[in-house]
């Protein structure tokens, strides 16, 4: 069984004991959140569609930790006009674990 689940404004295919990244979510590590969004659900070959959500189905993850990628680094310039600038970003992201996938 897998279940396309929508967060943070991006689409994630996901099964069950998969762990993947989300943009930033607002919990600490080891509490449980429930992904409501769900897409479409695939149960042994049943595929169902939402239109937008299927209605009552919902993803459990386990939030296994909170952290942030490597430093990209942002560099502008215009060429013969000493104009050079130079940033840092780091962006946080939440690191999840699929617990369970729950159809109506």
């Amino acid at each position: 069984m897998f279940a396309v689940v929508k967060t943070g404004g991006k689409q994630y295919k996901v099964a069950q004991g998969d762990t993947f990244q989300v943009e930033k979510l607002d919990a600490e590590a080891g509490k449980s959140i429930d992904l409501n969004e769900v897409l479409m659900l695939c149960d042994n070959g049943k595929v169902t569609m939402g239109a937008p959500f299927v209605a009552g189905a919902s993803v459990t993850a386990e939030v296994v930790a909170q952290e942030r990628t490597g430093k990209l680094i942002i560099f502008k310039k215009k060429r013969r006009q000493n104009y050079r600038r130079k940033f840092n970003h780091r962006q946080s992201f939440t690191v999840l674990k699929v617990t369970a996938i729950k159809a109506k």
